[in-house]
């Protein structure tokens, strides 16, 4: 799979951000340690963005930056030989081709960038598009698109509780974790069954951040 398959698979603009929001809470509710989560939400990101992010730890992370005009996503798998850092810092060809005018901040953004942005995706969608895009990449069966973006393509809680699962290596039910997806006020009932070390006071912050919705 590649970054043609997964935008032939992801939802409208507005479900990728109601997951992405649910996606930020869940990991913010099961990661007590103190490092940085998987998945994150900063509701804040400028005046007139949101962003969805997710970083590994390993080096590999997507950003999704959302606003009036739509929505425009970067993917990083370190390992890709579309990787700049192994092309002489150069991005893949075709991988920004075609980028809407609209989404150029989002593109030339400092925080993905190192000097070249840090990916080997690439794709958007405007508020007037019907369907995702992407450039014209060639060469594409190991961008990284596939593994990347499973959870957020999938779409389902259930999705979310087998990468969970795994990563955080806990069983889970998956109730509350359809809570979350919902997008419902988090209650410290949902909070405990996911994480019993967690309390709803110690996400205030965090809930906040992200934009979820209160109670």
């Amino acid at each position: 799979m590649s970054v043609f398959d997964v935008i032939r698979r992801l939802p409208d603009p507005q479900s990728v951000l109601r997951i992405s929001r649910a996606l930020a809470v869940l990991d913010l509710v099961l990661n007590d340690t103190e490092d940085i989560n998987y998945f994150s939400f900063d509701a804040r990101w400028s005046e007139t963005e949101e962003a969805a992010l997710m970083r590994d730890g390993s080096g590999d992370e997507y950003s999704i930056v959302f606003s009036a005009a739509g929505a425009f996503a970067y993917g990083f798998d370190h390992e890709s030989p579309m990787s700049p850092y192994v092309n002489d810092l150069r991005s893949w060809p075709g991988l920004l081709d075609g980028v809407p005018e609209v989404f150029h901040s989002a593109r030339d953004e400092p925080a993905f960038r190192d000097g070249v942005p840090r990916a080997t995706v690439c794709f958007w969608r405007t508020a007037d598009d019907t369907a995702w895009r992407c450039g014209p990449v060639e060469g594409v069966d190991r961008d990284g698109a596939d593994w990347l973006f499973e959870v957020l393509a999938d779409g389902r809680p259930e999705a979310y509780l087998t990468f969970a699962e795994d990563y955080y290596e806990v069983a889970l039910d998956l109730e509350p974790i359809r809570h979350v997806y919902a997008l419902m006020p988090l209650t410290e009932y949902v909070v405990t069954s996911l994480n019993p070390q967690r309390r709803l006071t110690d996400l205030s912050d965090g809930i906040a951040e992200i934009g979820y919705p209160r109670s």
